[in-house]
């Protein structure tokens, strides 16, 4: 995925792919670079997130910009948009998780932990990651926490595939995740709210790196 990506960008940006142009069909990238169609997929929805593309239903995808966007977008919001409500929202969360969790909380977090250690397919990991963040909201004891995070399910999922095209990202993450559970069930807020805090950092500076990768 993240080489294809790659590939996709450097086209558009040497004017292979110019403005206006249409890429070829999923099926097509598939068969040209040997890979599922479920890649071409993702690295397709990582060029409009970026701003270079265009979807059009029956049509397909044309090149709109020939220089990524600052401010990528997943569906309905933007990362930025995303990244200030989440530091609002899950880093205290996590904090009143720490105090407030049941065990239950805490056993379905380290389940999901290890099924995401586990797991092989990327979209099957995406949505256990986007489910990991809503039990830890949850944990907090408070449910407008809770729905928040769900209200952005669909927007965190893209950014989360978005994200894996950076090769080293889902281990990392998965070794953040572990961080932030073993500070909830420590029972110390602040060391929670750190690890949430010290998750979205690096969530931030994966995507900087991937927008101005060139």
């Amino acid at each position: 995925m993240e080489a294809l990506l790659a590939h996709l960008r450097d086209a558009i940006a040497r004017g292979e792919y110019a403005v206006g142009a249409k890429l070829p069909s999923e099926a097509a990238l598939g068969r040209e670079f040997q890979v599922s169609r479920s890649v071409v997929r993702e690295a397709l929805r990582g060029l409009q997130a970026l701003g270079l593309t265009t979807s059009q239903a029956g049509k397909g995808t044309f090149v709109v910009a020939d220089e990524p966007v600052d401010n990528p977008r997943f569906g309905s919001y933007s990362a930025r948009d995303l990244l200030e409500v989440r530091r609002h929202v899950e880093i205290p969360a996590a904090g009143y998780a720490a105090l407030r969790h049941t065990p239950d909380d805490l056993g379905l977090l380290t389940d999901l932990l290890e099924r995401m250690t586990r797991e092989t397919d990327d979209t099957a990991w995406v949505a256990l990651d986007s489910l990991f963040h809503i039990t830890v909201a949850q944990a907090s004891g408070n449910p407008v926490f809770g729905k928040v995070i769900e209200e952005i399910r669909d927007a965190l999922a893209r950014q989360s595939a978005f994200l894996n095209q950076r090769g080293d990202r889902r281990a990392a993450s998965d070794a953040e995740h572990r961080e932030l559970v073993d500070a909830i069930a420590s029972g110390q807020d602040s060391a929670a709210a750190e690890a949430m805090a010290h998750h979205l950092a690096n969530v931030e500076h994966a995507l900087g790196d991937l927008v101005s990768r060139p």
